[in-house]
């Protein structure tokens, strides 16, 4: 989980998953009130761990015999991608 590059205190992955919703809104620390913005490289992997594995699924192991399956595993992919993106997101302090 990224951390404070003055303090070193641990940002809450709640306070990073909110960050994404806001057009990737900058993080304040709070301990110290340093700004910490999303790298572009941190911006990638929220993409990539979302849409890549949405497509990856689509492509290649879609064609289940049942339609009712393909429709519930299909969204769930990007969903438990997007919550894991907090603990490899990157970001840096803002200038």
């Amino acid at each position: 989980m990224q951390k404070c590059e003055n303090c070193h205190s641990q940002f809450s992955w709640n306070k990073i998953f909110k960050s994404f919703w806001w057009t990737y809104k900058p993080i304040e620390c709070d301990n110290c009130g340093t700004k910490h913005k999303i790298t572009i490289l941190g911006r990638f992997t929220v993409v990539a761990l979302t849409i890549l594995p949405l497509s990856v699924f689509g492509y290649f192991f879609s064609p289940f015999n049942n339609v009712f399956l393909t429709i519930v595993i299909g969204p769930l992919i990007p969903i438990v991608g997007f919550l894991f993106t907090p603990y490899v997101v990157q970001y840096e302090e803002e200038l």
